[in-house]
């Protein structure tokens, strides 16, 4: 599961975030095998800017869930630093952090000059990957060596589509896939990223997980409504520029669109698995088997909180999950370097 900590209309910031942790603590009564969370920064309507401090928070309230990043987006910030984060993290719960980790820059200029970085940065990930598994290692030419993470194995997942298909797979590492949306896309980036694979320390074979948008409900038609919030809010940010915090159902219902912004709200609809549980789990499978995936990510962001943990709880009882009884390994084959 990955949750965005997104903000609800007539809530706030804090609010999200503490939606967020008490999300984490369903999924792991659930079943569910990790919980993830994301990094955005300057968006009104996503209260997730720093994903290892919420990490620590969502980790802390937990117990036997695997927690992550989806992700770190490495080029904003210094390899060193995000080593140092994910082993404090490490270090307080181990065997039970994951690093995902992405290349996408800040949304605006604005927030790509605060943040120090331009477009072109996204270009060095692969390199900023590299040094971010040599601190690790204990391989930095530098002399220095990261504190508490040298020789902790925190596991990797490159967040990828397109280029970074290829870089997770040169560097021997899951790779993460999305969305749903685009099957076809989906489809090539899994085949490139299995036909490159170099086996390496911390994954001795591809390891692929899918993601997408999942909404489960008693009717096709009441999971449809749950994806409202959040279709209206990318067709606001696609004609306003700005990504706004989540309406209600039915504020969306009523609301008078332009012909431009009715266009984006329904484009912003399709392509997602949405319906009764037998549906989702027949699709969701149906993918599954056409891609060969490991896993599933899935995401909901609604309005509604007790509408969204319904969701979750019906895909959960759907897909027979049960909570475990000790924290699991990431990865078939372990993870380097040694066991835990």
């Amino acid at each position: 599961m990955l949750d965005r900590s997104r903000i609800r209309e007539g809530h706030d910031a804090g609010e999200a975030l503490r939606d967020t942790v008490e999300l984490a603590r369903e999924a792991e009564r659930l079943g569910f095998h990790r919980f993830w969370v994301a990094e955005h920064h300057g968006v009104p309507g996503v209260a997730g800017s720093a994903p290892t401090v919420l990490a620590a928070a969502v980790a802390a309230a937990t117990a036997t869930i695997r927690v992550g990043t989806g992700g770190v987006m490495l080029p904003n910030h210094r390899p060193l630093v995000v080593a140092e984060q994910c082993g404090v993290l490490e270090s307080l719960f181990p065997g039970r952090i994951d690093m995902g980790l992405g290349r996408s820059v800040g949304f605006t200029d604005g927030v790509r000059r605060a943040l120090g970085v331009g477009r072109g940065d996204a270009d060095d990930f692969a390199e900023q990957l590299a040094e971010l598994l040599g601190w690790f290692r204990g391989t930095s030419p530098t002399g220095v060596h990261a504190r508490p993470s040298e020789g902790l194995a925190v596991p990797p997942f490159v967040l990828a589509m397109g280029e970074g298909a290829e870089i997770a797979a040169r560097a021997g590492l899951p790779m993460v896939v999305g969305d749903l949306r685009d099957r076809q896309r989906m489809l090539r980036g899994v085949e490139r990223y299995r036909a490159l694979f170099r086996p390496s320390g911390w994954a001795e074979r591809p390891y692929v997980v899918i993601s997408g948008t999942v909404a489960v409900a008693a009717t096709a038609a009441e999971a449809r409504r749950l994806l409202l919030p959040e279709a209206w809010a990318m067709a606001y940010a696609r004609t306003r520029g700005t990504f706004p915090p989540l309406p209600t159902v039915e504020a969306v219902e009523g609301r008078v669109m332009t012909g431009k912004e009715r266009e984006l709200y329904e484009a912003g609809l399709r392509g997602h698995v949405a319906g009764t549980a037998e549906e989702v789990v027949e699709e969701l499978a149906g993918v599954v088997k056409e891609t060969g995936a490991d896993e599933v990510l899935v995401t909901t962001s609604t309005h509604g909180r007790a509408a969204l943990t319904d969701s979750y709880a019906r895909l959960a009882r759907a897909v027979g999950l049960s909570a475990p009884a000790a924290p699991t390994r990431p990865v078939p084959g372990g993870c380097a370097p040694g066991p835990r």
